[in-house]
């Protein structure tokens, strides 16, 4: 899993990288295109295809290592249950808190009112 973490984290370097490299509309950092382009090996629409072209396989790879990494976050977390199921089991194994005996209300009579009734 670690392997595929490491993988996972260069896909997306490369990723921020061959974006940031490549000319847009309003020309980017300029260096995928114009007066030659890096260096003057490579034309700038083959420097723009390539460019193009190894974007889409690394995002296509960052795709399936993020679906592998979930995949085995999902085997890993406990059995497969959600959080709601897990604390559910969680209080059903935990003893009940032993409560002290409730003691009787001790009854008295009631009270006679303080002012006296006049009929």
């Amino acid at each position: 899993m670690n392997v595929i973490l490491v993988i996972h984290l260069f896909l997306a370097l490369a990723i921020i990288c061959l974006v940031l490299i490549q000319r847009s509309e309003g020309g980017g950092l300029g260096i995928g295109g114009g007066n030659g382009g890096m260096g003057g090996l490579a034309t700038a629409q083959g420097a723009a295809s390539f460019l193009t072209r190894a974007t889409a396989i690394c995002a296509a790879a960052f795709f399936c290592t993020s679906l592998i990494l979930g995949i085995l976050a999902g085997r890993n977390s406990g059995g497969g249950q959600g959080i709601l199921e897990s604390v559910a089991n969680e209080v059903q194994k935990t003893p009940a808190p032993i409560e002290a005996p409730v003691e009787a209300p001790v009854e008295t009579a009631p009270e006679e009112p303080s002012v006296p009734i006049v009929d």
